[in-house]
């Protein structure tokens, strides 16, 4: 598989992975609660991998994130999209973008380490 440049790739490509390498974080981490039960796995998630939490967990990790990453997400938020939240206002939607586009560019750029750092502290905020 071809190694990709993540500081050559557009921030909603970013996103469009990022989403789904923190949505697998978010699932293991309910999963790890010893539940079971699918239909509320899923339930327990939601908080985890909506707008709205997403938008919580980058806005209160602001000052913990390094510069390039703040430059990625300040890009990522400002990016002009056509597509429309369905549960969330622009704002948080924006918000939650950027942070899936930071977990985009935290993967495919092999800082597996710092992902997981971020990750787990956006989900301990998310939870408080």
């Amino acid at each position: 598989m071809e190694k990709l440049n993540p500081r050559e790739i557009n921030t909603t490509a970013l996103a469009f992975l990022g989403d789904a390498v923190y949505e697998i974080y978010a699932r293991k981490y309910v999963m790890d609660s010893g539940q079971q039960n699918a239909d509320r796995l899923h339930k327990a998630a939601i908080k985890y991998v909506c707008a709205a939490g997403q938008a919580k967990a980058v806005k209160s990790l602001m000052a913990d994130f390094l510069s390039e990453e703040v430059g990625l997400i300040k890009r990522a938020r400002n990016r002009k999209t056509a597509s429309k939240a369905r549960s969330a206002d622009a704002v948080t939607y924006k918000l939650a973008t950027a942070f899936e586009a930071l977990m985009g560019f935290l993967y495919l750029d092999g800082q597996s380490q710092r992902l997981e750092e971020v990750v787990l502290e956006a989900l301990k905020r998310i939870e408080e």
